[in-house]
């Protein structure tokens, strides 16, 4: 679909960064609850666009009703979570350490420590999530609950639906008497307006959903400003899983049925799709395999986002399905059409991927690639040759795990989120989801871009030293007027 909306010039991104920051000055002094009813009117105002909304959505992105329903659930949801997070204030890390004028040798002053806001947020819409990583999604909403400013770049995507959801929180800036450029809304296809966005002097933090290109050309152009500042791009994965061998010989029907339907869910336009498959040589492993392939070929084509991701999907299956070694196990029987994608998975020996940095990289879309290993020790070796991941899953018995204590240990040095017997496709919105991992998962594996953690990304620690008690923030006042949790003097205090 052609993008009709104006390009922004670098001339008039400075300009909105710079209403950005005026308006991020202004946003300090609304009080907490203001900002948590803020976001919950932008999630009402999102539900009243209606059905206008998911069918602008579909068209611009082929997915189905069902599942824009489902993401538009998840958008509002995390908006709301974040106003349920600014109420209970615990998230600012408050802490106290009272002054000991008589301490020998040397007197403690009084400190007091909590997160404030950054600035202003640059955040680049995502292709693959309309609502839960674009416009009012994850990072929109937990850098406005963190205290920041936001300026959205619409992805040309889906430009449309972004602007309905611009529209939705400007009523809610209205609504609630919100600073006038709190939120604001640009459109762009060039390399320039994104690199104008990242390395304007008010930017202060830039999140980003995407490619492992795209997302290390922001870092490159936040590394050559006079003051370099954060960017948290969330990139490529293949998100390796490894079946165990007993599972793999008393549940090879159920696996390959439960991965089958991960490897292809939502045309695998997922960050957690299941990319890459480990197993060790048995007989249960052949059974997984056949059964896999015969699930594969019944998956009917689907279409993909759009042109670009279709291409990029054939070039990149295509070049793993070339390479000397590998082996098609089966793909769709059906053929595709436009720009659907059929689903293929493949297999390969695990001295053949050692050798092949090709086969490491991701394929986005609905593809994986099986790695069969010999031993324990190969397998290991395998997932130390891996990059970052956002997830990695084992599939197991209780045996299982008990017969593989190293492997087990190394799991959480790959991957921000570790799955024991489920799919890695399905992020759950809440405090104690991680999704990020280390480099080139993310750019910075300490954070999250889903759950409440994610407001981190947002802010620093500040301390006040011997400050009047009238002249600190609330959160550190001594009388405590918010109520909240507060490590004070080493203890955990309301």
């Amino acid at each position: 679909m052609a993008n009709n909306f104006k390009e922004a010039s670098v001339e008039e991104i400075n300009q909105v960064m710079q209403q950005a920051q005026t308006a991020f000055e202004a946003y300090q002094k609304t009080s907490v609850e203001e900002k948590s009813i803020f976001l919950e009117t932008i999630a009402n105002e999102i539900e009243a666009l209606g059905d206008e909304l998911l069918l602008k959505a579909s068209e611009e992105t082929n997915l189905p009703l069902p599942r824009l329903t489902g993401e538009r659930a998840r958008t509002t949801g995390q908006l709301r979570m974040f106003a349920g997070m600014l109420r209970e204030g615990s998230w600012v890390e408050a802490s106290i350490d009272t002054a000991l004028p008589d301490r020998q040798p040397l007197p403690r002053p009084d400190l007091r420590k909590m997160l404030v806001p950054l600035g202003p947020v640059v955040v680049f819409g995502a292709s693959n999530f309309p609502f839960a990583y674009s416009t009012a999604g994850g990072d929109t909403a937990s850098a406005l609950a963190g205290g920041c400013s936001v300026v959205v770049k619409a992805h040309p995507a889906h430009a449309e639906t972004s602007e309905l959801v611009y529209s939705a929180i400007k009523k809610a800036i209205a609504t609630c008497n919100m600073p006038e450029h709190i939120f604001q809304h640009v459109h762009g296809t060039s390399f320039e307006s994104g690199k104008a966005l990242v390395q304007a002097d008010d930017t202060a933090a830039v999140g980003f959903t995407g490619s492992t290109g795209g997302g290390l050309a922001l870092l490159k152009y936040a590394s050559e400003r006079k003051k370099p500042i954060p960017v948290f791009s969330e990139m490529g994965s293949t998100n390796p899983v490894v079946f165990l061998p007993d599972t793999l010989n008393k549940n090879a029907a159920e696996l390959a049925a439960q991965y089958t339907g991960s490897i292809t869910l939502g045309v695998g336009q997922f960050c957690t799709n299941p990319g890459l498959m480990l197993a060790i040589e048995s007989e249960g492993l052949h059974h997984f395999i056949s059964a896999l392939g015969a699930g594969i070929e019944a998956v009917k084509p689907a279409k993909m986002l759009h042109a670009g991701i279709h291409t990029a999907y054939e070039k990149k299956s295509a070049a793993a399905l070339e390479q000397a070694g590998v082996t098609e196990i089966r793909k769709s029987a059906t053929a595709a059409a436009d720009i659907e994608a059929r689903p293929v998975v493949a297999s390969v020996s695990a001295e053949t991927f050692l050798q092949n940095p090709l086969l490491h990289e991701e394929v986005f879309g609905p593809y994986s690639l099986m790695v069969i290993c010999r031993d324990e020790q190969e397998l290991i070796k395998i997932l130390k040759s891996v990059s970052g991941q956002l997830t990695t899953t084992v599939m197991g018995t209780d045996d299982d795990f008990a017969s593989h204590p190293l492997l087990l240990q190394l799991l959480p040095t790959i991957a921000g989120r570790v799955l024991f017997n489920g799919v890695p496709t399905g992020v759950e919105v809440c405090a104690s989801m991680v999704h990020g991992g280390p480099f080139p998962a993310t750019t910075d594996s300490r954070f999250t871009a889903v759950g409440t953690n994610a407001v981190k990304r947002w802010v620093r620690p500040v301390s006040f030293q011997n400050c009047p008690d009238a002249l600190l923030p609330l959160a550190l006042r001594q009388a405590n007027p918010l109520g909240i949790w507060r490590l004070f003097d080493g203890e955990w205090k309301k």
